[in-house]
C-alpha cells in the first residue's frame, strides 16, 4: 500500500495564493486556499492508502480531517522541502500539493506495477504529483522549482536515474483567478467551487 503525502501551507491571509489578489482580497484568497486544501484532503482520506501525511508549514486547522499524521515542513527551498517530505516514508509514496482541488480518490489510488515512478504534470509547466516506489529524496534536490520547466526537469531527473516512469493525467493548478474558475468548473460540487461561487455572487466583496 502507498503513503499519500500532501504538502501545504496553513491558509493564512497574505501567505497563500497571493497571485489571486487581485481580484480577490487576501482574506478571500486564504479562504479559497482553505477550501482547496479541504477538497484535497477529503480526496486523500477517501483513498485506500496505508498512511496519510500532511507535511505542513504552519498549524493544523478545522479543515484537517481525522486519519492524518502531521509533520512540519523542513527548511530550505521547495526542492529541499519536497525531498524532506519523502524522507518520512519507508515504502511507496505519492506526494501532491494543495493546489488541485479537482483531484479524486481514483486519481490518487496508484500502484507501481511495472514502473518505479508516477508523475503528474501540471499545465503551468510544474507538476502536481510525484510518486516513487522507493522514495529517494535525492531525486528532487537541485530541481529548479516554480519555473515553466520544473516538471520537465523533474521528470527527466527520474528518467536519468534509470526509473521507469508512468504518467498521470495532466492537471491545472490554481494560481490565478482564471485558474480558479477553470478548476471549479471541473469539480463543481466541491468546497472550492462553492466558495468561489459565493465570491462571484458577491462581486468579490
Amino acid at each position: 500500500m502507498t503513503t499519500l503525502l500532501v504538502i501545504a501551507k496553513e491558509p493564512l491571509p497574505g501567505r497563500v495564493k497571493t497571485r489571486l489578489t487581485p481580484p480577490f482580497t487576501p482574506r478571500q484568497a486564504a479562504e479559497l486556499a482553505a477550501a482547496s486544501l479541504t477538497d484535497t484532503l477529503r480526496a486523500v482520506a477517501a483513498t485506500p492508502a496505508s498512511r496519510r501525511v500532511l507535511v505542513l508549514d504552519g498549524a493544523p486547522g478545522p479543515w484537517l480531517p481525522p486519519g492524518f499524521d502531521v509533520v512540519r515542513q523542513g527548511p530550505g527551498g521547495l526542492d529541499e522541502r519536497l525531498a524532506a517530505a519523502f524522507a518520512h516514508c519507508c515504502g511507496p509514496a505519492l506526494l501532491i500539493g494543495m493546489d488541485t482541488p479537482q483531484v479524486t480518490p481514483e486519481l490518487l489510488t496508484v500502484d507501481f506495477a511495472g514502473c518505479d515512478a508516477r508523475f503528474g504534470a501540471a499545465e503551468d509547466g510544474g507538476f502536481w504529483a510525484l510518486g516513487l516506489a522507493e522514495p529517494d529524496p535525492g531525486l528532487l534536490l537541485g530541481v529548479p522549482m516554480s519555473t515553466p520547466v520544473t516538471g520537465a526537469v523533474q521528470r527527466q531527473r527520474l528518467v536519468d536515474a534509470g526509473l521507469r516512469v508512468r504518467d498521470l493525467p495532466r492537471l491545472r493548478d490554481v494560481d490565478t483567478a482564471d485558474d480558479a474558475h477553470a478548476v471549479a468548473a471541473l469539480a463543481p460540487h466541491g468546497r472550492f467551487a462553492a466558495r468561489l461561487a459565493r465570491y462571484a455572487t458577491a462581486g468579490h466583496r
